[in-house]
């Protein structure tokens, strides 16, 4: 695991398994994002959690309703800060940055849902303002998507390409495993 690098998981709510999104790519998404979490959590490592807020009444992630509810593999515990956010970005209307700064935190392994969403928006804006970041490719999942012309973009082809784009000037692409070993 990095050094004193805070995990930061993204968006991990029931409403994005609704089946209306379409096909899922990391089929092992819960289970890596499990043992990601239990490996953070020993270490005593840093854990925060974002959740979307939505402002949309017809959204699944609307406040007050189960959608909106965190999965069970990725419950705060007791002190782990939440920050809610009405964005794609994790860092527009919270207080992550000035939390994270205040703690001398540097480096972000970021983990959630959705990869070409909320993932990359935070990792984006994440690496623009200063920080490190880390995006786990099993951790992260991304939905099927249709193009312009129509077609369906699977999902496997959308979380690739995702990574791809943040791979080297936003972001380091690793593994569950390369994070927990390393």
């Amino acid at each position: 695991m990095p050094p004193s690098a805070a995990l930061i998981l993204i968006d991990i709510q029931h409403g994005l398994d609704d089946p209306r999104h379409g096909a899922r790519s990391t089929p092992a998404f819960e289970a890596r994002l499990k043992e990601l979490l239990a490996a953070w959590r020993k270490a005593g490592r840093p854990v925060m959690h974002v959740q979307h807020m939505s402002l949309e009444p017809d959204s699944l992630l609307c406040p007050g309703l189960p959608g909106n509810d965190f999965k069970k593999e990725a419950r705060p515990k007791e002190g782990e800060p939440v920050f809610q956010k009405r964005t794609s970005s994790a860092f527009i209307g919270t207080g992550l940055e000035v939390h994270l700064r205040e703690q001398g935190i540097e480096r972000l392994v970021l983990a959630g849902l959705t990869t070409d969403h909320c993932v990359s928006s935070t990792a984006r804006m994440a690496s623009d303002i200063g920080f490190k970041v880390t995006v786990v490719a099993d951790a992260t999942a991304a939905h099927e998507r249709r193009a312009t012309d129509g077609s369906v973009v699977p999902a496997e082809e959308v979380q690739r390409a995702s990574l791809a784009s943040l791979s080297g000037e936003f972001a380091e692409i690793r593994s569950t495993a390369e994070l927990i070993e390393g």
